[in-house]
């Protein structure tokens, strides 16, 4: 079974309706799926109530874990606090923010403000991160991102490295804007490709997503 809690729609920049994307991850053997697409202050409150509608719907209906949530993207660092308490206040049951990726320009210091709050859950391909930032990922219980996007992932090998020297949870994630959802084998590959052995590599696509549902309550 494959579990995904960054995902993009038409909300944002996906291609998919919310629920569309869920079909095609029941096909790809999806048990959850959050939907997470960008959002900043003006589209906050909106993009919550339209993706929690399509989930409850999915929930009703189908045998998949439909979950609301946010991508806190390119906003600034000094905000995300706020944001991302503001997002729990709305509905969004999980919030990711889009971290120091190597490949845009996000503002220094995103990370530090993502990992220095109680309401993020994810902190999204965050690129060179610093040793302290793990730590603090550990700390905070924040799940760092192992990313199967392209671009994005050239930084996983110096994520997953830190995270184990830190003692800092990893998530793998497909960052789907489309059809590009993962399958059980391709989150292995992801996870082995970031340096991690067999037994870390299926720790971490097996066990690591119900400690993150745990975290934020489904579990």
């Amino acid at each position: 079974m494959t579990y995904d809690f960054h995902t993009h729609t038409i909300h944002s920049d996906g291609e998919l309706t919310p629920v569309e994307l869920a079909r095609r991850a029941i096909v790809c053997g999806y048990k959850a799926l959050a939907i997470t697409d960008h959002v900043a202050m003006g589209s906050l409150a909106q993009v919550i109530q339209a993706v929690s509608l399509d989930c409850a719907l999915v929930n009703e209906s189908w045998p998949l874990l439909a979950i609301p949530g946010v991508e806190l993207t390119h906003v600034p660092a000094a905000a995300i606090p706020r944001l991302a308490r503001q997002a729990k206040e709305l509905g969004a049951k999980i919030v990711v923010v889009h971290g120091e990726s190597p490949v845009e320009p996000v503002e220094p210091g995103t990370n530090r403000a993502a990992l220095s709050s109680a309401h993020v859950d994810i902190l999204a391909h965050p690129g060179l991160i610093s040793a302290e930032e793990a730590r603090l990922a550990a700390a905070q219980g924040i799940f760092l991102e192992i990313t199967a996007r392209r671009g994005h992932c050239l930084a996983n090998g110096h994520v997953a490295a830190l995270a184990r020297a830190m003692g800092a949870r990893l998530i793998v994630d497909s960052d789907a804007h489309d059809e590009d959802l993962l399958t059980a084998e391709a989150a292995l590959v992801v996870a082995r490709g970031a340096g991690l052995d067999e037994a870390e590599a299926r720790q971490l696509v097996t066990e690591n997503p119900h400690l993150l549902l745990k975290r934020i309550g489904y579990e």
